[in-house]
């Protein structure tokens, strides 16, 4: 399996949230429960969060610090993504390398190295046909 890339990725390996996440792979997905489908999704082998600039993406990184993700580390004297990876899918790749990752910019999705790339999860697309709808000033409501 796949997920679709948009803006900026923080993406983890199912396997290290299994290991690492306070609570494991069932308390990550309860913890992020409100954003599945909008700004996050997963595979049987990635989970997926984003984030529109920089700042925002920064956020995200430090969260998972603070969980006990080690988000790089440095191997002579080069910085490499470890238990997360950040794909920046506008500038089509990451800022460091990511050796577990693997990428099809065609569909601009990304998989898990060594595993089949197969169908591509991503976006609830509903779930922005109801955000229209909610009465907000932008929508003209």
């Amino acid at each position: 399996m796949a997920i679709m890339t948009e803006f900026l990725n923080l993406i983890v390996p199912v396997s290290v949230i299994e290991e690492k996440y306070p609570g494991g792979w069932e308390r990550c997905l309860q913890d992020h429960k409100v954003a599945i489908g909008a700004r996050v999704w997963f595979d049987d082998f990635l989970f997926r969060d984003g984030a529109m600039n920089p700042t925002a993406m920064l956020q995200l990184l430090n969260e998972w610090w603070k969980l006990g993700f080690e988000c790089y580390a440095e191997k002579d004297g080069k910085k490499y993504w470890k238990d997360v990876c950040v794909y920046e899918g506008s500038l089509e790749g990451t800022p460091m390398p990511c050796d577990w990752l693997a990428e099809d910019p065609e569909s601009r999705s990304v998989y898990l190295k060594g595993t089949a790339m197969g169908e591509i999860k991503g976006r609830d697309w509903d779930l922005i046909d109801d955000w229209e709808a909610l009465p907000f000033p932008e929508n003209g409501r």
